[in-house]
């Protein structure tokens, strides 16, 4: 049996981070969970390289696109090493390969109708690579707030205005195909409010996919047809898998099942979007300094620290917060004074009590067999929906068990003793902790496959623990008189203070190191709007033209999150006029709606109408727009009157 699964191809205008880290780990842990399962498994990942913002960042950095996109992508292949990710396939977008598997997959969609030549004038968004309908010149794009920019250029366009109630049907037939089930309703909400045609080629950029004369490929057509060229010699298409962060499922979800019913190539069979790691309750961003990187977790507390805290603490599919102090506070608790402490007293004291020989337990029944098979069930159904954090639990909540067990058979107490029969018991008490510890290291090897292969071996365990069934895993399995291996410690305990003050560190030295790699001005620790992120004054207007435009004080009266938007708030806004204004605003990455009602805020009231959405926009709050696109909005310090003009 096949399975086949890829994370993104991550985008090389930035440099591995742990977001980036995060899907990835996640799905090396789906890999060695499905191999457990009886899979043939191959995991691809790699490079999405090509785009306007790329080329701009090259230019940027001075170096050449070729040399750009190898600097970073060589960046993403050795994080994924150091890390230990059991990637099969790495493709980059550059390779020649994957050129000739974009134009047979655009030929085919043309060659079927479903390609077309036309031309487009409006606004592109150069951040999201995006055409932005229904903007005006000087509109910023409602998914990131960036200013867009006026484009007009030949383009060949594909009809995804043709496949709307094909792809409703696909959902409603293959209701797995897309995951979680907010994302699925998000995407279904989308293509319920219609379809329009899909530019996918450009013709004012060199850096793409070459198809025809001077154009070259959307690199949204281009990126997603990676996961084909990955593997077209093989038999591995189609995938069983697409892991991605929630920010790009319509792209995976709308747009690319879209291209391959047109090609009559075979769809993927599920697209499953996760949610954000934010830090501290904060979206992370460059401007607010807060990124956090995978491998200076790596070098302080070691990769297990790391891989059980993200898929303990964070339910899979929703936004989860990282910090240090809860990263140090998880492994303390639950690695070392958890799983490490029983490992190492439970075979302690078999070295010690009966000469580091697995004793042979007695007939009786078992207290903690019961136990044992129940959360085999549970946390092999957990992993299998991708429920991380349920299946930990369920399996940390097995150790409990077995550490109130061990305190309340006592057997220091019962190796002390002469009294007739409390040997036996004494056999079958560390029988039982031994064998509950294996079940447990099974169980969790797909999250922790180091130090579930170093307590494995301790127990004297000589079958190579990836190679396991986990359909296999019974209770009762673990061999009487076999000879436990050497005991070390797998989580010593870790001073917080000390462990985050180091990671702090290394943090801002491996910050500094991406960015020069990138060729990128290295941020200020003492403020995090360094001078690079402000933007060069625009031409001058002179004061008539400034009067023009009129700004009000308005105040928010309510706020909600827009449907199929990670981005825009929907607010009514009273200005003074008899009715409240809808305004449309795209600061819900960093705006809560809760504590945005009653806010006093800056509105630019003469706008026309815009609808995004299904909604319309009438005005425009006014706001900062920093490096990374977080807006922060304009207020007062003083009590303004509602409707006052801003002169």
């Amino acid at each position: 049996m096949k399975y086949y699964l890829t994370t993104p191809l991550y985008y090389v205008n930035a440099a591995p981070h742990i977001g980036h880290t995060y899907t990835t780990l996640a799905a090396d842990t789906i890999k060695r969970f499905k191999r457990m399962q009886g899979y043939d498994v191959a995991l691809t990942t790699g490079t999405d390289e090509h785009g306007q913002k790329v080329e701009r960042s090259a230019l940027a950095a001075g170096k050449t696109p070729e040399e750009f996109t190898t600097l970073v992508s060589n960046e993403f292949r050795a994080q994924w090493d150091t890390l230990g990710i059991q990637y099969d396939h790495y493709i980059r977008t550059t390779d020649p390969r994957h050129y000739e598997t974009v134009r047979w997959l655009f030929e085919r969609c043309r060659a079927n109708g479903y390609v077309y030549k036309g031309s487009y004038t409006g606004q592109y968004c150069v951040f999201d690579e995006l055409y932005i309908n229904d903007a005006q010149p000087g509109d910023n794009c409602p998914d990131c707030g960036r200013l867009t920019e006026t484009v007009t250029e030949e383009n060949y366009f594909f009809k995804l205005s043709a496949f709307a109630d094909r792809l409703l049907k696909h959902y409603e037939d293959n209701p797995d195909f897309i995951g979680p089930e907010a994302r699925r309703n998000e995407v279904i909400s989308f293509v319920k409010g219609g379809l329009q045609d899909l530019s996918i080629s450009r013709t004012s950029l060199k850096w793409g996919v070459p198809l025809e004369g001077k154009h070259v490929a959307y690199v949204w057509f281009d990126a997603l047809i990676g996961y084909i060229s990955a593997v077209r010699d093989t038999q591995l298409w189609p995938a069983d898998l697409h892991l991605i962060g929630k920010e790009i499922v319509r792209f995976h979800a709308v747009f690319w099942p879209a291209f391959l019913m047109a090609g009559d190539v075979p769809l993927p069979k599920r697209v499953f979007a996760h949610g954000w790691l934010l830090f501290e309750n904060d979206k992370m961003s460059k401007s607010r300094g807060n990124i956090v990187r995978g491998e200076p977790i790596r070098q302080v507390m070691g990769l297990e620290a790391l891989r059980y805290f993200l898929f303990r603490e964070v339910v899979f599919g929703q936004d989860g917060s990282f910090s240090f102090d809860a990263l140090v506070g998880r492994y303390n608790s639950e690695l070392a004074n958890g799983l490490g402490n029983l490992a190492s007293r439970t075979l302690t004291m078999i070295k010690q009590y009966r000469d580091g020989k697995i004793p042979s337990p007695s007939n009786a029944p078992h207290p903690l067999a019961a136990s044992a098979r129940n959360t085999i069930d549970l946390a092999t159904r957990a992993f299998d929906a991708f429920e991380f954090s349920r299946g930990l639990e369920a399996i940390w909540s097995l150790l409990s068990e077995v550490d109130k067990f061990i305190v309340e058979q006592a057997p220091w107490k019962l190796a002390k003793s002469t009294e007739p029969g409390l040997a036996q018991q004494l056999d079958d008490a560390l029988y039982q902790s031994a064998e509950t510890l294996r079940v447990a290291v099974v169980l969790l090897y797909p999250v922790l496959p180091e130090s579930t292969a170093n307590i494995w071996a301790q127990l004297g365990m000589t079958q190579p623990l990836e190679a396991f069934e986990i359909a296999k895993l019974e209770w009762g399995e673990l061999r009487a008189d076999q000879s436990i291996g050497m005991i070390a410690p797998v989580f010593p305990r870790i001073e917080a203070k000390s462990a985050i003050d180091r990671m702090r560190v290394l943090e801002e030295e491996e910050s500094a190191r991406q960015a020069k790699v990138l060729g990128k001005p290295i941020a200020s620790t003492e403020c995090p709007l360094a001078e690079s992120t402000i933007l060069p004054p625009s031409p001058k207007i002179d004061i008539e033209a400034f009067g023009q435009v009129d700004l009000r004080v308005g105040q928010v009266l309510s706020a909600e999150r827009v449907k199929g938007s990670d981005k825009l708030l929907h607010l009514k806004v009273d200005i003074g006029e008899p009715e409240p204004r809808t305004i449309l605003a795209g600061i819900a990455a960093v705006y809560e709606p809760e504590k945005m009602i009653g806010r006093k805020v800056v509105i630019v009231a003469n706008l026309h109408p815009r609808k995004m959405r299904g909604i319309e926009s009438n005005g425009m709050i006014v706001a900062a727009s920093l490096e990374g696109g977080k807006p922060i909005l304009a207020g007062f310090l003083e009590d303004v009157p509602v409707g006052s003009r801003l002169k």
